[in-house]
């Protein structure tokens, strides 16, 4: 029987571009995968150099790119500084929108292996345990921007304080009945983190955690208008929403002024992300800014030193956040 490359892939339990890198001497291949590959080209009759000389051999100077949504306008603006780095150092970019589908990051993460992008940068809220696996056993490097995960290098920002930071500026302005509209429940990555600063600088103000002024969320606009429309039908409603991202709180803005109930006056707003649409909007919106062109460039920097074998000096890079004081608060 003729056996081809998926059939040693699929043997040794491994993508078809790592049978290829290890046939080809590549470094970036672990010594136990190496293993196994070596073992199946060796029990299907197989000698590497016969498959070698079946294998184009190349680096695709190609990056791919996982973004959830490309229509939230924070994830443009973090590819643009990947876009630039990459750039500078001749990668062209292949850009995937999962449309914020754990089904449709795995299958795309597939067909970057396919093509045999020498590195992955992945972007978002939320690692599903399958794609974790995946990023854990592949031999693509992989860089996490906006998340966490493991031991992966990652760019982020500090979720838990910035959550803390938007309730102490709320309590200086005099709100006690402050409410959420989070990130999805099983987001347990920034979503929870910010619930979590949320809940610790009530707690730290000596204010009960009410569960009726917590609701989820989807990171959309139309989450962040239904979740404001509940908040706000609550016989004790509150007087200020933090609100996990921009869209979200752009949403709550439409659900509040929809019921008549005037911003800041009666209802203070306070966003996440500081996208441009949030300086634009009337009134215009209060929020946490992260450093998206930089979180972006440093990513790809990232990126590249594993590429060209340098030292990282730290595989989890935390940026600095600011709060931005607009009208919405």
């Amino acid at each position: 029987m003729k056996f081809n490359i998926k059939d040693v892939a699929r043997k040794a339990g491994v993508s078809i571009s790592t049978v290829s890198r290890v046939v080809n001497n590549s470094k970036a291949v672990r010594p136990k995968t190496r293993d196994k590959v070596m073992q199946a080209i060796e029990e299907l009759g197989y000698k590497p150099n016969a498959i070698a000389r079946s294998l184009k051999v190349k680096n695709t100077k190609t990056i791919g790119i996982m973004i959830p949504d490309i229509s939230n306008q924070f994830f443009p603006e973090v590819v643009r500084g990947v876009e630039d780095v990459a750039n500078m150092y001749e990668y062209n970019i292949f850009l995937c929108n999962t449309d914020l589908d754990q089904e449709k990051e795995v299958q795309y993460f597939d067909v970057l292996e396919e093509k045999q992008v020498d590195g992955i940068i992945f972007m978002g809220n939320i690692i599903a345990e399958d794609l974790g696996k995946r990023f854990k056993t592949s031999e693509i490097p992989t860089v996490l921007i906006g998340t966490d995960y493991e031991d992966l290098p990652s760019i982020t920002i500090d979720n838990i304080q910035a959550g803390k930071d938007v309730v102490k500026y709320l309590l200086k302005k005099g709100h006690e009945k402050i409410a959420m509209i989070t990130g999805k429940a099983y987001d347990s990555g920034n979503g929870m983190a910010r619930k979590q600063g949320y809940a610790e600088a009530l707690e730290q103000a000596g204010l009960k955690y009410n569960e009726a002024f917590v609701v989820e969320g989807g990171y959309r606009f139309k989450s962040g208008y239904e979740g404001a429309k509940k908040l706000l039908k609550l016989k004790d409603r509150p007087t200020a929403i933090f609100v996990g991202s921009d869209e979200m709180a752009i949403g709550a803005m439409r659900a509040a002024l929809e019921e008549d109930i005037a911003i800041p006056e009666e209802l203070a707003i306070v966003g996440f992300d500081n996208i441009d649409m949030a300086g634009k909007v009337y009134p215009s919106l209060s929020t946490i800014a992260q450093p998206m062109y930089e979180m972006g460039a440093i990513g790809m920097r990232v990126l590249t030193k594993i590429l060209h074998d340098e030292v990282l000096d730290n595989k989890k890079v935390v940026l600095n956040h600011s709060f931005v004081e607009r009208e919405s608060s």
